[in-house]
């Protein structure tokens, strides 16, 4: 079968690309280097031919609220018509738990929008919502330093290994169109602070992280549901917080 991973070189997108591979499949990883741009239209209607699959791994360049909004219109947009026209049979998307309880995060609100355009396209459909990988504490860290201070959110988190995430997007990709949207997760809930915590004490950093009820998290105020699941029984995955860490800190073999 041959299957297109839209923003096939990315963190996400190459290990589903070499997933998909091992299973047998005709896989093109698409991505503005290979001479694909859905944002332009460039090299669509080539990738897509002849395709069942397309998986949609893209991300916008900038998280600017109306920059990352036209970014995922444009670019969906353009997808789902080729799409039609190339006769795909199956587009799945990564999106994010808990866009609707975010409606103050911009980019929480252009990924809604997104997904309202994969609904409506006529293309069948599969919907995989993420908690936050591993891999963003790093880039969590860095938004809540302020003058040298580390001040984080209390609310609770249930974040997931990329490993993870690429494993359960294959899975939607070889399976029929689910017509509805699916949730993964980690294998454990952990405060955000106690998240960040961990992985400065694992990386050997001494700063302190202040716990605060009121933080905000790019933008938006959390509770102990914002960013995990809301389905009681979310596909989780394998690799824990822990186990990541000491592969993250691992030196290389």
């Amino acid at each position: 079968m041959k299957i297109v991973v839209i923003g096939g070189t990315g963190l996400i997108g190459s290990k589903v690309v070499n997933i998909l591979r091992q299973k047998g499949h005709e896989v093109v990883a698409a991505s503005p280097d290979s001479g694909v741009d859905t944002l332009t239209g460039k090299g669509l209607a080539e990738a897509l031919a002849g395709a069942e699959v397309v998986v949609e791994l893209v991300n916008s360049p900038s998280f600017e609220d109306e920059a990352v909004m036209k970014f995922f219109k444009t670019s969906t947009g353009n997808l789902t018509a080729a799409e039609k026209t190339a006769g795909v049979r199956h587009h799945v998307a990564l999106s994010i738990v808990g866009l609707e309880r975010l409606p103050t995060n911009g980019y929480f609100r252009a990924k809604l929008a997104q997904e309202g355009l994969i609904k409506a396209s006529g293309v069948p459909w599969t919907i995989v919502r993420s908690t936050q990988f591993f891999q963003f504490a790093r880039g969590i860290i860095d938004d809540a330093t302020k003058g040298g201070e580390i001040r984080l959110s209390t609310g609770m988190m249930q974040p997931i290994a990329a490993d993870d995430v690429a494993a359960a997007v294959a899975d939607a990709a070889l399976a029929p169109p689910a017509m509805a949207t699916m949730e993964i997760a980690g294998p454990e809930p952990i405060r955000m602070d106690a998240f960040a915590r961990a992985y400065l004490d694992a990386h050997g950093d001494k700063r302190t992280v202040t716990p605060d009820p009121e933080a905000k998290y790019f933008g938006a105020k959390l509770d102990d549901t914002a960013l995990r699941p809301e389905t009681d029984h979310p596909r989780l995955g394998k690799v824990t917080y822990a186990e990541w860490l000491r592969e993250d800190v691992a030196p290389p073999r």
